[in-house]
C-alpha cells in the first residue's frame, strides 16, 4: 500500500466545497472528502486577526497525489492562499486502507 494521509482544506462556502469534493473524489486524487459545515476560523491576514465562516474538507488520499491534489485546489478556489495541509495516517481499519488505496489514483496514474 502507498503512504496514506488526511488532507485539511477550508472553503469559503458550501457550493465552494461541494465542488472541491466532486472534483478531488471525481479526479480520483481522494478516496473520500467530508464536508463538515459552518465552522468559525480565527487567523491572521494582512496583519489584522479575522474571523470568519468557513466550510471545513476533510479528505482521505495518498502521498502519491499530493502535488496533483494540491495543485487542482489552487486552480479550483477562490482564496488567494487556500489551506491545503497533509498529515500522515498511522493506521486505522485495514480494509478501509486497502479501499482508500485502490479508489485514489490521479489522473496520471495507470487505473488498475
Amino acid at each position: 500500500m502507498s503512504e496514506q494521509i488526511v488532507v485539511l482544506m477550508t472553503a469559503s462556502s458550501q457550493e465552494e466545497a461541494d465542488q472541491l469534493a466532486d472534483a478531488l473524489v471525481g479526479e480520483m486524487l481522494a478516496a473520500c472528502v467530508n464536508v463538515v459545515p459552518a465552522i468559525t476560523s480565527v487567523y491572521r491576514w494582512e496583519g489584522k486577526v479575522q474571523r470568519g465562516a468557513e466550510w471545513l474538507l476533510i479528505a482521505k488520499s495518498r502521498r502519491d497525489v499530493l502535488d496533483a491534489l494540491v495543485q487542482r485546489v489552487h486552480e479550483l478556489h477562490s482564496y488567494d492562499v487556500p489551506e491545503v495541509i497533509a498529515l500522515p495516517l498511522v493506521g486505522g481499519s485495514e480494509a478501509y486502507l486497502r479501499w482508500l488505496d485502490r479508489e485514489v489514483h490521479g489522473s496520471w496514474h495507470a487505473l488498475d
